[in-house]
């Protein structure tokens, strides 16, 4: 539920929120017909920046691909259980694979919360509850390969500070280009991301874990929870 929670956050988020933003800023700066256009073309450009690095990343080292921690920790029950080398291969590649998936990320709540606050907090806390099934995948692995439980939560600290170095690279290199037809195109972009992992990864993995509407329910709470906050926040 708590997956297919952000899932409805931030698919809510991305297209009530965010997409509309890119479209006004690059409608008033280049007139509602072209930024309309442009505003789209940054969203689709945004899905395949994502589409690519997810198939730059081996499918089966792949976060987004549809594998619940549960299936990984298996690896470590009975007889069959793979070599400890495999093992600890497996968790690295995880790490860095989870590493450069949160990137973008990173950076899409921080473009969110220069714009709006409390719209970059609610994607902070969607992302951040995504990232827990992650953060276990590649743990499992490193433990069972170690036998330590520093060294598992070592490379799962690790592949998540790429996403604060995503919103510093972000704040360091885009500052100074954050003109309202840049900020249109990458929130354009940013929404096309966000889409495309909440459909790729959230609400797979939210079914793969739960069991019967527990995915739907979560989805909805989430939807229900951002309108809400957002109407509430909306200046009279």
């Amino acid at each position: 539920m708590a997956t297919g929670f952000s899932g409805g956050v931030m698919l809510w988020v991305s297209f009530v929120e965010i997409l509309p933003k890119a479209q006004h800023a690059l409608g008033a700066a280049r007139g509602a017909r072209e930024g309309a256009w442009l505003a789209v073309g940054a969203f689709f450009l945004g899905t395949l920046l994502i589409l690519a690095i997810d198939r730059l990343v081996p499918g089966d080292e792949n976060p987004h691909e549809v594998r619940t921690a549960l299936e990984i920790a298996s690896l470590g029950e009975g007889a069959a259980m793979p070599a400890t080398a495999r093992l600890r291969r497996t968790g690295t590649a995880l790490a860095v694979a989870i590493a450069i998936h949160n990137f973008p990320e990173g950076l899409a709540t921080f473009l969110a919360a220069l714009e709006d606050p409390a719209v970059g907090g609610a994607i902070a806390i969607a992302i951040a509850l995504h990232n827990i099934p992650e953060g276990v995948s590649v743990a499992v692995p490193i433990f069972y390969a170690t036998g330590r439980r520093r060294a598992a939560f070592g490379w799962s600290l690790l592949s998540g500070l790429a996403e604060p170095l995503g919103a510093a690279i972000g704040f360091l290199l885009l500052g100074p280009y954050l003109t309202p037809s840049f900020m249109g195109l990458l929130f354009g972009g940013v929404a096309g991301i966000m889409v495309y992992i909440s459909l790729d990864e959230l609400l797979p993995t939210s079914r793969a874990f739960g069991q019967g509407h527990d995915s739907l329910y979560g989805l909805l709470a989430g939807m229900g929870t951002m309108a809400l906050s957002l109407l509430l926040l909306m200046k009279r």
